[in-house]
């Protein structure tokens, strides 16, 4: 399964890329991580050849210009806030998804397959637990994951509803990966325009004056304590699911099925 790493090595430049497995060091997981990430050509065309990062602390990415106060949005669930929940509380099994905004493989499963993810959590098959992350801007530079995912955060205190719907059009519009374009609050404020009434003006002022950035560098320290090394990662009850194959997102026939037969349905 090709997904994209927390953290890269340089490589040799050439015109084409394709992901490696991660190669982790299990000992220092949850502070310190190392794995290989070469993307695949397919997805990332880098006319340079190679993204390099190389991770550290559990702050990596979280964006250390993060100032001001913790604000938690309303309708954040989980450790300190940090878990975005979508659906019903009492569906009998949980999806959690690890995702980064500037992650082009998620935006693979997303546009592909997000309509049937969302689908089985709307008839209360399961519920969703997205736990995101900033740790691209670490690897690729900018600023565009942590502003994203703040400006997410001003959407879910909006609704979990106009989260979900943000969340949706972050991905149908995810800019090239060597573009820092999420890194403009006014482009992330057009593509809100995408949202029916989610331009609130408390919407518009947290965005512009970043009021959950600090949330955003939180949620992202909870999602370096995880085991997880990659994204997106997708695990139904706690198994994890192959939601990519050869650096393609699974159908949503197939993604339906795999549900269908670990819950019984």
């Amino acid at each position: 399964m090709s997904n994209t790493r927390k953290t890269a090595k340089q490589t040799s430049a050439t015109e084409r890329m394709r992901l490696a497995r991660e190669q982790a060091d299990r000992s220092e997981r949850v502070r310190r991580r190392v794995v290989v990430g070469v993307a695949s050509a397919a997805v990332l065309a880098l006319a340079a050849g190679v993204a390099v990062a190389v991770g550290g602390s559990a702050g990596s990415g979280s964006g250390a210009a993060a100032t001001g106060p913790l604000v938690v949005p309303a309708n954040a669930t989980g450790t300190d806030g940090t878990v975005i929940t979508y659906g019903k509380a009492d569906a009998p099994h949980t999806l959690t998804v690890y995702e980064d905004f500037r992650c082009p493989f998620c935006e693979k499963l997303e546009t592909t397959t997000g309509k049937a993810i969302q689908q089985l959590a709307d008839d209360g098959t399961y519920k969703i637990e997205y736990h995101l992350a900033t740790f691209l801007d670490n690897n690729l530079g900018g600023k565009g994951s942590r502003t994203a995912l703040a400006a997410a955060g001003a959407a879910l205190n909006e609704g979990v509803d106009k989260f979900k719907a943000f969340h949706d059009v972050l991905y149908a519009n995810q800019p090239d990966e060597r573009s820092d374009a999420f890194g403009d609050v006014n482009h992330l404020l057009d593509l809100a325009g995408k949202v029916p009434g989610l331009k609130t003006d408390a919407f518009v002022k947290a965005v512009q004056e970043g009021t959950y950035k600090p949330w955003a560098a939180t949620v992202n320290e909870e999602f370096n304590k995880s085991d997880v090394t990659g994204t997106p990662t997708v695990e139904l009850d706690g198994k994890k699911l192959d939601v990519l194959t050869g650096g393609n997102a699974v159908s949503p026939e197939q993604f339906t099925a795999m549900v269908k037969q670990q819950v019984g349905g």
